[in-house]
């Protein structure tokens, strides 16, 4: 197969005044950083050595509403069990987690994590970030919350919260993410899945297969997400020592 002659290989110049040739080798370019950078997230450690649960959740509840003091409880529970806690690092209930994880009476070392992105009207990581990420996308701030994550929490939120589930519910379908809980609290969440189940699996034109409705479980409140995770918590502390982290992720 022939060479294109834009891609980055080639020593030919290219005047910018060539609109159209620049266009093709920024194009190149950019693919180019986009397989380095997926060939490099390829790496995994030997071993995991902390346990990590992303809570998606609004940026609009303010503190004092019961779902923000709930957030903030099942973080706190999640922490004395030796889990760090990832949110987007915004207001509402990414701070009601990072505040449940900070508060909390967790072993040494847990850690309360905020992967932002870029906002005009959301300048700052909130008040109990220990560790803040920013990025300028959402595609590589997803991207992050994959590789950083072990399990994942679903509470209440809005788009964004739902494109962040809807991705990881995708990932696990295709199996791009394995045995890595995903839990939906909460009755709107249920009413998804519901609706997946209505229109997704309509006899005579199914647009997914019934064991995907079965990968995120829904549960009522933070005690049940608590119990889930406590579970797969368990067996990632009798194995994680000998279970190399690509067997877990792709």
């Amino acid at each position: 197969m022939s060479e294109s002659p834009y891609s980055s290989s080639s020593q030919a110049t290219v005047s910018l005044a060539d609109e159209e040739t620049t266009l093709r080798v920024v194009t190149d370019t950019v693919f180019g950083l986009w397989t380095a950078v997926n060939n490099l997230t390829r790496l995994r450690p030997s071993r995991r050595t902390r346990y990590r649960v992303t809570i998606f959740g609004s940026a609009r509840t303010k503190p004092g509403h019961w779902a923000y003091d709930e957030v903030r409880r099942m973080a706190a529970g999640l922490t004395t069990l030796g889990c760090d806690i990832v949110t987007g690092g915004g207001p509402g209930l990414m701070e009601a987690a990072n505040q449940g994880a900070r508060q909390a009476q967790g072993p040494s070392r847990t850690q309360s994590t905020g992967i932002r992105v870029d906002l005009p009207f959301e300048q700052e990581s909130n008040a109990f970030v220990e560790q803040a990420y920013v990025h300028q996308t959402f595609f590589t701030r997803l991207h992050h919350f994959v590789l950083m994550s072990d399990a994942y929490v679903v509470v209440p939120g809005g788009i964004g919260t739902a494109l962040e589930s809807l991705m990881v519910w995708q990932l696990l379908q295709v199996r791009h993410l394995r045995d890595t809980p995903l839990v939906f609290v909460g009755a709107m969440w249920g009413g998804l899945v519901d609706w997946a189940r209505t229109h997704m699996l309509r006899p005579g034109n199914e647009l997914i297969s019934a064991p995907d409705l079965e990968i995120p479980r829904c549960v009522n409140g933070a005690d049940e997400a608590i119990a889930i995770i406590r579970e797969h918590h368990a067996r990632w502390q009798s194995d994680a020592g000998a279970q190399p982290a690509e067997e877990r992720t792709h």
